[in-house]
């Protein structure tokens, strides 16, 4: 079963989804005029002036600052650490290139997915909501076409994200609890389950707070250390760069010539693993985005490609580097973990200090997915049955987490590919055939820019 999955996915990502990740973040590239180079430091701007709402409203709405932080919550998790290290174990250090390029050209597609999740969000009772599935239903010109693609889309990211996705986040940290401190996987099931419970039983509202309490924090420590080990490792920069460069374009083998690489695998890896960490054309971070109190749905744009940087730039760059100067990926086989390269590239480097170091913050990072996450997949819970059904899938959620301590890596991470790659398809046709909205709404707000 997991083999045929597992074809499945390799299929969709080799002949499709890859091409369409790059068709849509080129063509808004292109469009809007390279928004990514040209209104980067804006985007900064936008979601670092308004870290708290100043007129009194902060009780009862969601600033950009915090709503960058619950989709950077979302996005920094186990994939920039072990999805980094899987990228390197089968693609090859050339996969970094490709991710790089996933993040750029994502940045433009992120930036539109924001715009329409402004645009079309929507109210429910003392909550806001909005994301692909209310786009999708909304802005089409084909109403019925949209709402097909919008339930089509809804099913897929509950289930993706909020289950499967969750699963994917608790194993990677129980993987490196019994690695790191010999913690059995089940007690770390009970006590992850435990921790989201308590968040997610408040909403978006404590969910955004916690976010903007624990992410910067974690993301600053997590650059710091990344750069004690590369200065201490500095000599090592140069040939790990040199050979993300070479093996992007050539083929080359991975862990120590056990196995060939083909560029076509480095490009999959790369871009899939890319997807996989900064979410960009996914569907996933327009549920963040659509929370944020804004004037213009542009500015929320802007905010949303620096969650790429942050994401894939920095702290996935990191992870790439630390792996490749240590030359951890050529230490263990395919059959590991990924979780483990990563872990043993922080060993080498500090001993089993870094070991411990890693494991503690690969908690706080797949902890702050896990509520992320629950928080997309309860987005469109509501959009496909109403509120009444969110107690329900909060129990779900919980459940997930639990089970996912005990399974087995490889078949939860087989089937979040393949359900991640099937997320893009309605969600790339909504944003592609919606291109005139966003660029209208970017002239409109260039316009009062002027002014």
């Amino acid at each position: 079963m997991i083999d045929t999955i597992k074809t499945i996915s390799n299929f969709l990502w080799d002949n499709m989804v890859v091409y369409l990740l790059l068709i849509v973040g080129l063509f808004y590239t292109v469009k809007l005029g390279c928004p990514q180079f040209t209104k980067l430091g804006k985007g900064f701007k936008e979601a670092f002036k308004n870290i708290f709402l100043k007129d009194g409203r902060e009780k009862d709405h969601v600033s950009s600052f915090q709503a960058l932080a619950v989709s950077l919550a979302a996005q920094i998790g186990t994939g920039n650490i072990s999805g980094i290290a899987s990228a390197i174990m089968v693609g090859g250090p050339g996969a970094i290139f490709w991710m790089w390029i996933s993040g750029i050209l994502g940045m433009g597609t992120i930036f539109a997915e924001a715009v329409l999740a402004q645009t079309y969000r929507e109210k429910k009772g003392d909550e806001v909501y909005g994301g692909p599935a209310y786009y999708l239903s909304k802005g089409m010109k084909n109403k019925k076409f949209g709402k097909i693609l919008a339930s089509i889309f809804a099913v897929l990211i509950v289930i993706s994200l909020g289950i499967v996705g969750n699963m994917v986040q608790s194993n990677s940290i129980s993987t490196s609890m019994s690695e790191g401190f010999g913690i059995k996987p089940i007690l770390t099931g009970i006590v992850l389950a435990a921790l989201v419970a308590i968040i997610i039983a408040g909403g978006i509202k404590r969910i955004s707070k916690v976010a903007e309490l624990i992410v910067p924090v974690m993301i600053l420590i997590y650059i710091g250390v990344g750069v004690v080990i590369l200065a201490k490792l500095s000599n090592e920069i140069i040939p790990a760069l040199k050979s993300i460069f070479t093996s992007a374009f050539s083929a080359k083998a991975a862990l120590g010539g056990a196995i060939g690489i083909s560029v076509k695998e480095a490009v999959r890896l790369g871009i899939q693993k890319g997807l996989f960490s900064n979410e960009a054309g996914m569907g996933a971070t327009p549920q963040a985005n659509a929370i944020a109190e804004v004037d213009h749905p542009v500015k929320q744009g802007l905010v949303a490609m620096v969650s790429v940087v942050i994401d894939t730039i920095i702290i996935s760059t990191i992870t790439a580097l630390i792996i490749l100067v240590t030359n951890a990926h050529t230490a263990l086989d395919t059959t590991m973990n990924p979780i483990t390269v990563t872990q043993k590239g922080f060993e080498l480097a500090l001993g089993e200090t870094g070991t411990a170091f890693l494991g503690i913050l690969l908690l706080f990072f797949a902890y702050t997915t896990m509520i992320g996450w629950y928080y997309y997949g309860e987005s469109n819970i509501v959009y496909l049955f109403g509120k009444k059904a969110v107690i329900p899938y909060k129990i779900l959620v919980v459940l997930a987490v639990i089970f996912g301590t005990v399974t087995h890596f490889n078949s939860i991470w087989t089937m979040s590919d393949l359900l991640n790659a099937l997320m893009v398809i309605p969600n790339w046709i909504g944003i592609m055939l919606m291109s005139n909205i966003v660029v209208n709404k970017y002239k409109e707000w260039k316009s009062l820019e002027l002014k």
